[in-house]
């Protein structure tokens, strides 16, 4: 059991990786490496002669058919391990859809021709789409490798005020998360030649709409912030698992790393390698925060009573994931 919690890790650890390869490829403008073709690239299995756009694209498409596999092999090697009614298995089931979910939304954004320089508000909706789907996956990730590591099942009702910050907390990162997928977007199709020449375009009213959009972002990232630093202040519970304890102590740091990181994202117009860093942030932010809420609302159950009921299940601490 603790080698499949180690593999459930592991998987989270290659999905991030996944996910910053293809936000170059949208950075990078390299979308349309692979033309208007999916599964297929430019019509053949194999591209021939490829340019650097089409080897960006294609390598992304590798890696992201790998991280599909690794969540099949997930799910089989949790249904094996562990036994019915088990909250892993729930979360590898919904890790798997989301996955086939994840594929159909970037099948879209290449088939529909929303990459590369298309402006139109129908790929920044594609793109909040995107950026939903791939939080949520994380999520399921995520809390399949804590259960298979010893957390306990969520229950809601446990702790109502908790329950409603959570939900807060949720609801917040995501809105972060899709205005700021749409202001890299922004960023990336209209570019600035300078810091007073973006601030002019994000208050011009003769500016993109994807362009006046980016004022947003900052003022919801500002309150998604409040709201995760109150949930780490008031989710934590004095005899609680070490997993929420590491998992809160990395919700405030990432949080307030976060929030620096976007002034300086700002403050050099958003180059690339700023725009990876910072959705890396945001990625380990969710991830923490969403274990921190798992962790809160378990039901804990007695040692011996969880070994009778799963002998299978891993107690695994937070240090032996490395």
């Amino acid at each position: 059991m603790a080698a499949l919690a180690r593999f459930a890790w592991f998987v989270v650890a290659y999905n991030l990786g996944v996910i910053l390869w293809g936000a170059y490829v949208r950075a990078s403008g390299s979308g349309a490496g692979c033309g208007n073709h999916w599964p297929l690239c430019n019509g053949d299995i194999v591209p021939r002669a490829p340019a650097v756009a089409t080897l960006i694209e294609y390598s992304h498409r590798l890696t992201s058919g790998v991280a599909l596999i690794l969540v099949v092999v997930l799910l089989v090697a949790t249904l094996r391990v562990t036994k019915r009614g088990d909250a892993a298995r729930l979360g590898a089931w919904m890790a798997l859809l989301f996955m086939l979910t994840e594929a159909a939304v970037g099948a879209g954004l290449v088939l529909f021709e929303l990459v590369a320089d298309n402006a139109t508000m129908a790929r920044a909706l594609f793109m909040a789409v995107h950026l939903t789907n791939t939080f949520i996956l994380l999520a399921w990730l995520v809390l399949t490798a804590h259960w298979l590591s010893g957390g306990g099942p969520v229950r809601l009702s446990h702790r109502p005020g908790v329950t409603l910050l959570f939900a807060s907390g949720i609801i917040g990162l995501l809105l972060a998360g899709v205005s700021g997928a749409v202001a890299a977007l922004g960023d990336t199709l209209y570019p600035a030649g300078s810091l007073t020449e973006a601030l002019r375009a994000d208050l011009s009213p003769t500016s993109h709409m994807m362009v006046r959009l980016r004022v947003l972002h900052p003022a919801i990232t500002v309150t998604a912030g409040f709201a995760v630093l109150l949930m780490a202040w008031r989710a934590q519970l004095p005899d609680g698992p070490r997993w929420g304890h590491l998992a809160a102590r990395v919700v405030v740091v990432t949080t307030l790393v976060q929030l620096a990181a976007g002034v300086v994202n700002v403050l050099l117009l958003a180059p690339i390698w700023m725009q990876l860093l910072h959705l890396l942030l945001a990625d380990i932010l969710w991830l923490a925060f969403v274990v921190l809420g798992a962790s809160a609302l378990a039901v804990q159950e007695s040692p011996r009573a969880a070994a009778v009921a799963n002998p299978h299940r891993s107690s695994l601490e937070p240090s032996q994931i490395l």
